[in-house]
């Protein structure tokens, strides 16, 4: 019975362990793999999206480069008018060093009057130019001569690369020269694996060994003297992170390199990082890479470094603000016999070379922001040009390298006078606040020499030379007689015109009275000397007579799409015009009636330097050049005799100068434009609020003008008459034919046929036949 019993318990106990091993909820060790599991998806997506960022940037666009913008080249030939002094001041706005040996490309030495210079290599936008030693031979006026130094030859010409005067950048200012790995120094690399990563081509992307060394060195020298971070590490810092100091940017960092070195070649991973390296600043634009750098710091291309140079650019890696070479010229020195002492522990270079190379100084160039945008009022100019065939995005990421036609002598002297002027204008009665814009071309070209957009030259704000649209008073008047002209058998050069009061109707009862400036009539006056003495009322009655829309039609050929009004102020410069505008109008005059587009990009060359866009010379012929001349004629006569005359106190009398004054109501608007052989310079100077000035168009305006072209014109006006012209004698009396014997007669251009014809009473008088016999009879010279 008690066995029964024990069974059955038994049996019960185990029908209970029985039920005591079916399976269980391990939750724990479920949670556990789950967790695992889902770490490891969470982990390989991470990768995955590392992977992505990685692939995307390293195999897509890897940098936007900002387009390169720059001024015309400098040619160098035999006579050209540039001092010993004034070069030396050139290469050193190129930024060519000081080098008595001329080791690398860049850089120069004077002496007495004889200049040596290693010339940089440069692609221009026709032809590539190779580096050349030269030596140029100053007198004191100018160059005398031009030599190779390599083969003991006169040059004739030599152009130097030119200054770049601006940078065009995307939202984030950076800036880089790309350089491939093979053109890299190989000091450069040798030095880079020294004293950055000597385990380079043997680790993953991250140094065990690197690190443990890194720290045994900290622990001897009692601070941090070497980091553990790879070259591939620093890409990834520079390429893709920020510079947020955490564990997890570390670990990031850590597996970004990892992936790089998974995907790409150590050549590739090398190539990045000279690319892209941070080693500077350039005021609010950053310096990458070792080939900008090069340049930043040295002047010179990369391939042309001597040893030293590249050390103090490695140097730079650990610390840019902290071994900047120009403000910490001792920590920099240091720094750099470090990383050359570092070469030479692991045989990259001699003892001798390291003893040589540390003996050297830094000879670093001064900084003057290369990239900075120097001149803003003309870059706006290139920049709208630019953008009428370009999108924004191609112009600030594509490397692009845009020549320009600016003359940077030019423009310095332009801002620098306009600048002293102004404060001399600002001391006359009721002349201050004043504002100005000007205008350079070159009279053969149209190409603009220099621009200035206001009184401020840093300023990037309203551009005055080309939106503010002011009235533009007399200079207007020269198209009113280039009209009139047009029609021979009606008006000469010296047809006699009235300038006397006239009323002219308007509608609901506004009838027009104009006046004189000086508020007086002249009476019967020859149609030069209207013009040349801006007479308003000979002006409207010829205006009138040949009709304002004819005029407003002549004003459209010369190159003005503005729309205006055809009233008749139009005749006396109520059109309002900007001085671009008025620059285009003055350009075809010129260009003895061929129009010429006013121009400030030469070629746009592609970072790989394919030509993308040029900008050839285009001309074509909108007015009679029989016409143009006699009305430029007359003008010559505005500078001698008008309102122009102040000119002459600064050049010889033979300069043919060429030009008109322009004076709106009220004084509100001085205006100047006129030419030399060379130059065609238009200035405006009023006020903002528009507000009188206080200043007339030869009180203001022409003072300019005149100190500007003093200094930059070298060649004189010489008209050549087109072959329908005839010169004939002119009585000034009575506008009559006459000859030499005549007193005071003068000789006037006219198309053939339209001369007078009836001659005047001094041709037949005694004394006048009694010259002429002897003068016919007296053998020539």
């Amino acid at each position: 019975m008690a066995e029964k019993t024990k069974k059955r318990e038994s049996g019960r106990y185990g029908n209970k362990k029985t039920v005591s091993k079916k399976p269980t909820s391990h939750w724990f060790r479920n949670s556990v793999l789950l967790s695992m599991v889902g770490f490891a998806f969470m982990l390989l997506s991470y990768l995955g999206y590392l992977d992505y960022n990685v692939r995307t940037q390293f195999e897509g666009k890897r940098w936007a480069i900002p387009a390169r913008v720059y001024a015309s080249p400098v040619e160098l030939y035999a006579g050209y008018n540039l001092t010993a002094s004034k070069f030396e001041e050139l290469l050193q706005a190129l930024h060519y060093r000081l080098d008595v040996h001329l080791s690398s490309e860049g850089t120069y030495f004077k002496n007495g009057s004889q200049v040596s210079v290693k010339t940089r290599e440069f692609v221009f936008w026709d032809q590539p130019q190779p580096s050349s030693v030269i030596r140029v031979n100053f007198t004191a006026s100018g160059i005398a001569n031009i030599v190779d130094a390599t083969q003991s030859q006169d040059l004739a010409i030599v152009r130097l690369d030119p200054i770049q005067i601006g940078s065009l950048y995307p939202t984030i200012k950076e800036d880089r020269i790309l350089i491939k790995l093979e053109e890299a120094p190989d000091m450069l690399i040798k030095g880079l694996l020294a004293s950055e990563d000597r385990d380079f081509y043997q680790h993953i992307g991250i140094s065990f060994k690197g690190i443990a060394r890194a720290m045994w060195m900290n622990v001897l020298a009692g601070h941090m003297v070497q980091g553990g971070s790879t070259i591939t590490q620093q890409l990834v810092k520079n390429f893709y992170l920020t510079s947020e100091r955490s564990l997890s940017r570390k670990v990031k960092e850590a597996l970004m390199a990892l992936i790089l070195e998974y995907r790409y070649s150590k050549d590739e991973i090398l190539e990045a990082y000279l690319n892209e390296i941070y080693l500077g600043q350039d005021g609010a634009s950053a310096v990458h890479g070792f080939g900008l750098a090069s340049e930043f710091y040295f002047g010179s291309s990369l391939k042309d470094l001597p040893l030293e140079h590249i050390a103090s650019l490695i140097a730079l890696v650990r610390g840019p603000s902290e071994y900047d070479p120009r403000r910490y010229a001792d920590r920099s020195l240091q720094r750099r016999n470090l990383v050359l002492e570092e070469m030479a522990m692991e045989g990259y270079i001699t003892k001798q070379q390291t003893a040589v190379a540390t003996a050297k100084p830094l000879n670093v160039i001064a900084n003057t922001h290369r990239s900075t945008n120097r001149y803003p009022g003309f870059l706006d100019l290139v920049k709208r040009q630019l953008r009428q065939e370009y999108k924004e995005e191609d112009l600030t990421s594509q490397g692009l390298r845009i020549f320009t036609t600016l003359d940077t002598r030019v423009q310095d002297a332009l801002e620098d006078t306009l600048s002293k002027k102004l404060n001399q204008l600002e001391k006359l009665p009721k002349a201050n606040d004043l504002e100005a814009a000007a205008v350079v071309t070159r009279r053969d070209s149209g190409e603009i020499a220099a621009l200035m957009s206001g009184r401020e030259v840093s300023s990037a704000g309203f551009n005055r030379a080309l939106d503010a649209v002011r009235p533009i008073g007399s200079l207007i008047k020269p198209v009113v007689y280039l009209t009139a002209l047009e029609y021979p058998d009606k008006y000469t050069i010296t047809t006699p015109v009235s300038d006397t009061a006239i009323l002219i109707k308007g509608a609901g009862g506004n009838d027009w009275s104009p006046k004189n400036y000086d508020h007086q009539e002249h009476g019967t006056v020859g149609f030069h000397t209207a013009l040349a003495h801006s007479y308003n009322l000979a002006t409207v009655r010829i205006g009138m007579d040949i009709g304002v829309a004819r005029i407003a039609k002549t004003l459209r050929s010369m190159g003005i799409t503005r729309s205006v009004d055809l009233f008749p102020s139009f005749l006396l410069g109520a059109a309002q015009l900007t001085p671009m505008e008025v620059t285009q109008m003055y350009q075809t005059l010129a260009g003895d009636g061929f129009s010429t587009p006013l121009k400030g990009i030469r070629a746009v060359v592609a970072a790989d330097g394919s030509r993308l866009q040029s900008y050839p010379f285009t001309v074509r012929q909108v007015l009679d050049p029989s016409v143009t001349y006699i009305v430029n004629t007359i003008l010559q006569e505005v500078m001698h005799e008008g309102t122009g005359r102040s000119a002459y106190s600064s050049f010889p009398a033979d300069y043919g100068l060429i030009g008109k004054t322009g004076t709106t109501n009220d004084s509100k608007d001085s205006w100047f434009a006129g030419y030399t052989g060379d130059y065609l310079s238009v200035v405006w100077i009023g006020r903002d609020d528009n507000k009188p000035a206080g200043l007339t168009g030869a009180s203001g305006a022409l003072q300019v003008w005149t100190s500007l072209m003093k200094q930059i014109s070298i060649q004189p006006v010489t008209l050549i008459p087109p072959d329908n012209i005839r010169m004939s004698w002119v009585d000034p009396a009575n506008g009559l034919l006459a000859n030499e014997n005549c007193s005071g007669a003068k000789q006037y251009p006219f198309i053939a046929g339209s001369a007078p014809e009836e001659s005047s009473p001094c041709v037949d008088s005694p004394i006048n036949q009694f010259e002429t016999l002897v003068n016919e009879l007296l053998p020539n010279n």
